[in-house]
């Protein structure tokens, strides 16, 4: 959508502002409000509540992490935000319980499961640091020959078929990376395998890649990157699908699965350091991998090891139900409190934290006070703006999917879009991906605020030479999921990344200041995009979606997806009632964008009109969702995007025909289709219903 007033913008690129959705009036009011509230950024906040936030490892369920919460809400209380907090009963690991890794022949050598307490870092001396593990593993003590599976991807599983490799009853050893290490564990489980060894090769993040910390930013041999494994077919608690798990004294509490029947795994899995990795692949005797699979240790690197090594793998890890905590604060808006703005960071970490995710909490909590003190001084935002603190994200995404599960439906009438900050400071490269609907909001706002160490602004910093920003497409991973996913909220995920220590017990606050932004200045400058962001979305007359992009975005990717049934499927003729339904999604986007626009210009704008209009606007996204889902979990409810099921982490942009491209399958290509038409003649119904309110 191209609705648009330029004004001068008083910031440090003093160049011209586009204010989507904003009236020539409003708009300057709105040029003077960021200018007030890019005056309220105290960049010294950052720096405190990352270092306060980190002081302890605070796994999802103890009391180091409720401990974080408490500070969280005290922050934002001080600050003059109304909070909330959301308790959940959830099936979890309670922690790694005993495990242990042991090469038994041809030699005797217990493995390490622990990063080696540093001289120079005093927070991996902690000693309530525990060792790697795998949440949601299954419980086991088995010993086997090896099988080294590359990442442990669906190709690679397919890969070693081809070569007449079977991991039947065998231990298999994958590396880090290429998907979602649960799925390493279900291929694994699935193809006949009887435990897992996961681990970190130097060629992904080692010495192949520089220094190791703590000389470097790069997985030293120690290193260790935890993870959950839960690959249910929905996201959230594993018991208790569609239905948010309130806890089990709640008089609303939902019927739960029982354990044996959430499909979870059950042979044991656990990640351990290269430093470990290199004693089972210095002994390993096999055929010679595929040269694509050769990582970075001083071997040439096998397919099996042979029947003379064998290895003990034994995990008993425990799970339970454990209570989670999500923080909920709420700036509640002046004129249409209930449209809500919401950005949202999780704050449980596998140890300290610093850059996954606690930067992003910290720099949340230094927005809520930056956008308190506006609000104190009586520059309140329209909408409301709500910021959220998740649990239990590292074990699943459960915090959020839990309250989205809950709140779903006034979500679904109430939500303008859903911010997601995880780790949202963890380095120097700023960058976003986003439904297409906010993908212009980000661009501009990205215009506003100054990029530091240069002079240049964000947006010409992160466009570098492009003429452009790159912006990608939502897939997995993170807190986003369940509103986008499932609720049909317009999502963005966004901020400044770099080469992190990611999951091991060396991601604390000594690692931040010496390598990730000794200055600290990147929290501030994030703090102001984000604020700047989540101002315009709140104040904007109309709800500021570039509604065109649907039409254009859909274009492309109908065409991508159509070669790529062409590479299996020669008969295929296209989508040819989506086609159609595009074009004319086309012609109602671009009259809906001129009518807005020119209606912005008069300045004549009833309440009740504006009202209509962006109650509209809300309803846009939610001709994605489908009713029954997708074939791999109809829990996953949006047609236009998911994560991948198949690795866990991509983006998968048209998911319904995604899953019939990956599997080859032609029979319902026709159904998806008329499918798909069906919601894109949706959408553009109710862009016509809009054009005669307009």
């Amino acid at each position: 959508m191209r609705y648009f007033i330029i004004v001068l913008l008083a910031s440090a690129s003093l160049s011209a502002q586009t204010y989507t959705g904003f009236t020539p009036a409003s708009a300057e009011t709105q040029a003077q409000q960021e200018t007030d509230f890019l005056n309220q950024v105290k960049p010294a906040d950052f720096k405190t509540h990352l270092k306060t936030l980190t002081q302890e490892p605070h796994i999802a369920g103890t009391p180091a992490n409720e401990k974080v919460r408490d500070y969280m809400v005290a922050t934002m209380d001080k600050a003059g935000w109304s909070v909330d907090t959301y308790p959940y009963e959830v099936y979890m690991s309670s922690g790694p319980g005993t495990s242990l890794v042991e090469v038994v022949s041809p030699v005797s050598i217990l493995l390490d499961q622990k990063e080696e307490a540093l001289e120079e870092d005093p927070y991996s001396q902690n000693a309530t640091l525990v060792k790697g593990w795998n949440a949601y593993s299954g419980s086991g003590d088995v010993t086997a020959e090896v099988i080294y599976a590359n990442y442990g991807t669906k190709a690679d599983f397919e890969k070693l078929e081809e070569l007449g490799v079977s991991v039947k009853d065998k231990i298999v050893i994958a590396r880090y990376g290429g998907n979602f290490r649960g799925y390493k564990a279900k291929f694994a489980e699935a193809h006949g395998a009887v435990g897992l060894i996961i681990y970190t090769d130097p060629k992904d993040s080692g010495f192949t890649k520089g220094l190791t910390f703590p000389e470097g930013v790069y997985y030293n041999p120690s290193a260790i990157q935890r993870g959950s494994l839960l690959t249910a077919d929905w996201t959230g608690d594993p018991l208790t699908p569609y239905q948010p798990a309130l806890p089990l004294d709640h008089k609303d509490t939902p019927e739960r699965l029982a354990p044996e029947d959430a499909g979870l795994h059950t042979i044991p899995v656990t990640p351990i350091g290269y430093g470990a990795a290199e004693s089972i692949f210095k002994h390993m005797k096999g055929e010679v991998v595929p040269k694509t699979w050769q990582g970075g240790l001083p071997y040439t690197y096998r397919v099996n090891g042979g029947k003379d090594l064998k290895v003990r793998l034994k995990v008993d890890q425990p799970k339970k139900m454990t209570k989670i905590y999500n923080v909920v604060a709420t700036l509640k808006g002046k004129e249409q409190p209930d449209e809500w703005v919401i950005l949202g960071c999780h704050y449980d970490a596998w140890a300290f934290g610093a850059t996954d995710p606690n930067s992003g909490t910290a720099m949340l909590l230094s927005l809520s006070e930056s956008l308190g003190r506006l609000a104190e001084a009586g520059d309140r935002p329209n909408r409301s703006i709500m910021i959220a603190h998740w649990d239990a994200e590292e074990h699943g995404v459960i915090g959020s999917s839990e309250w989205v599960e809950q709140m779903k439906d006034e979500l679904k009438a109430k939500a303008v879009a859903y911010i997601n900050l995880d780790g949202a400071v963890s380095g120097k490269n700023f960058g976003a991906s986003s439904a297409p609907s906010l993908k212009t909001l980000i661009l501009e706002a990205s215009k506003a605020v100054d990029y530091p160490y240069t002079e240049e602004t964000v947006y010409e910093h992160w466009a570098g030479k492009k003429p452009e920003p790159n912006i990608g497409n939502l897939g997995g991973g993170s807190d986003h999921i369940a509103f986008y996913m499932f609720a049909g909220v317009p999502s963005l995920s966004g901020g400044a990344s770099g080469p992190t220590l990611y999951h091991t017990n060396y991601d604390d606050f000594y690692y931040y200041e010496n390598f990730v932004d000794p200055e600290f200045q990147m929290g501030p400058m994030v703090e102001k995009l984000m604020g700047i962001l989540s101002l315009r979305l709140a104040n904007a007359e109309f709800i500021p979606y570039d509604i065109e992009r649907y039409a254009t975005d859909l274009e492309l990717h109908f065409e991508n997806a159509t070669q790529q049934v062409n590479s299996f499927y020669s008969d295929f003729t296209g989508f040819t009632a989506s086609s159609q339904a595009i074009s004319s999604l086309k012609l109602s986007t671009t009259s809906v964008a001129k009518a807005l626009e020119k209606l912005l210009s008069t300045e004549k704008i009833s309440k009740r009109q504006k009202n209509q209009l962006n109650a509209q606007l809300l309803a846009l996204e939610k001709s994605f969702l489908d009713p029954k889902g997708m074939p791999y979990g109809d829990w996953y409810k949006s047609l236009y995007a998911s994560s991948d099921p198949f690795s866990g982490y991509a983006s998968w942009i048209l998911p319904g025909i995604q899953y019939q491209i990956e599997t080859e399958a032609t029979q319902d290509l026709k159904m998806w289709d008329q499918r798909y038409a069906k919601a894109i003649k949706e959408l553009d119904d109710k862009l016509k219903d809009m054009l005669e309110s307009l």
